[in-house]
């Protein structure tokens, strides 16, 4: 005996189904399975069946066909295919929730035979069922594109598409609101948005900081902002702030701005000088990227003095190329979020690291421009 799924339309009217099964009972069919989808043109029957050996595809297709049955599709499968939908569900959710990365490599396991593509730009709203190929926003930024040559989808199964995304956005978000970073000499801190609240903890993080480190970050002068400019610049209606902080000590040691401006956004660094030179900043600015990624930011730029050979490095070491642009003793440092690359992983992100191209080969990472 052998596994097989069979995919036929029959007229959505009572009795139909079963001038389908008995054709496929005449000839020693077992029917394990059956999923039934509502269409337009008729009720779509998914069935996993156990045929004897000596029955070939044009066999079944030809019992389908006396059973009434149209738009015939007959594949191979394995004991994968016992598994029911609910459970197959469940089990791609359980991968998602510790590591929504794996979205593109969950879609393939739910759809089968299928291709993931990445493409940029906002994804359309589309959750009513058009045929074709199924198009998903990322939760990372993006338009996910899921095709297949056959069968085609069905009803059922762009919704549960739909359910995979809906629920890795929903880990994505929850996870971007607080995680922890683990520096290479062991100290653990904790990295999240700031707010209004943490007005008093940047000012005291600012009087940590070296006159030398002040002037950097605001390229003006060693003094830095006033509590008024601190309170403006944690409620920016187009910016976020983000901080890395030392909970046991209730301590910011580090914090990044991203201020948007339309389709390009600026992003400034102030890391206290006791965490310089340990991936604070590095970690911090993956995180602004893929924050801006997220929304739809397509250039990245920083600005900072000529000299200041470590504010390039860390931009250098996101793993993109970067575009460099001197205005006297101003450099302003571009990166093209749009493009593609193979990033390392995101030391602040942990399992929610840079999106590439996962281990399956039918999923397509975004693609090198």
């Amino acid at each position: 005996m052998a596994l097989w799924r069979i995919r036929a339309t029959v007229d959505d009217r009572p009795g139909f189904l079963s001038v389908l099964t008995a054709s496929l009972a005449l000839r020693s069919v077992n029917i394990l399975s059956v999923q039934v989808h509502a269409t337009e043109a008729g009720a779509v029957d998914d069935f996993l069946v156990d045929a004897p050996d000596g029955l070939s595809e044009a066999d079944l297709v030809a019992a389908v066909v006396k059973g009434r049955g149209r738009d015939a599709w007959v594949g191979r499968t394995d004991v994968r295919g016992l598994v029911d939908a609910p459970t197959q569900l469940l089990g791609l959710a359980s991968r998602l929730v510790p590591d929504p990365d794996e979205l593109g490599s969950a879609l393939v396991a739910l759809l089968g035979e299928c291709r993931v593509s990445w493409h940029p730009g906002v994804c359309p709203v589309e959750r009513e069922f058009g045929g074709g190929p199924i198009r998903l926003p990322d939760p990372n930024g993006g338009t996910l594109v899921v095709e297949r040559s056959e069968p085609p989808f069905t009803p059922a199964e762009f919704a549960r598409a739909h359910a995979l995304v809906d629920l890795a956005a929903t880990v994505v978000r929850q996870s971007a609101t607080r995680w922890q970073l683990l520096l290479p000499d062991g100290d653990e801190l904790t990295v999240r948005p700031a707010g209004p609240e943490d007005a008093d903890a940047v000012l005291a993080l600012h009087a940590e900081c070296s006159p030398q480190t002040r002037h950097r970050r605001y390229l003006a002068g060693p003094v830095g902002p006033n509590p008024t400019q601190v309170a403006r610049l944690l409620s920016a209606p187009h910016g976020t702030t983000l901080v890395v902080e030392r909970e046991s000590e209730l301590r910011l040691v580090a914090m990044a701005n991203l201020v948007c401006d339309g389709a390009e956004a600026e992003v400034a660094l102030l890391v206290a000088d006791a965490y310089q030179r340990r991936s604070v900043g590095t970690a911090l600015l993956h995180r602004v990227v893929r924050l801006a990624t997220s929304a739809g930011i397509e250039a990245l730029h920083a600005h900072a003095h000529a000299d200041n050979t470590a504010m390039m490095a860390t931009m250098r070491r996101l793993g993109r190329p970067v575009r460099i642009s001197r205005d006297g003793r101003l450099v302003t440092m571009s990166l093209d979020l749009l493009l593609s690359v193979e990033a390392e992983p995101d030391p602040a992100a942990g399992p929610l690291g840079a999106m590439v191209a996962l281990t399956n080969p039918v999923f397509l990472g975004r693609s090198r421009g």
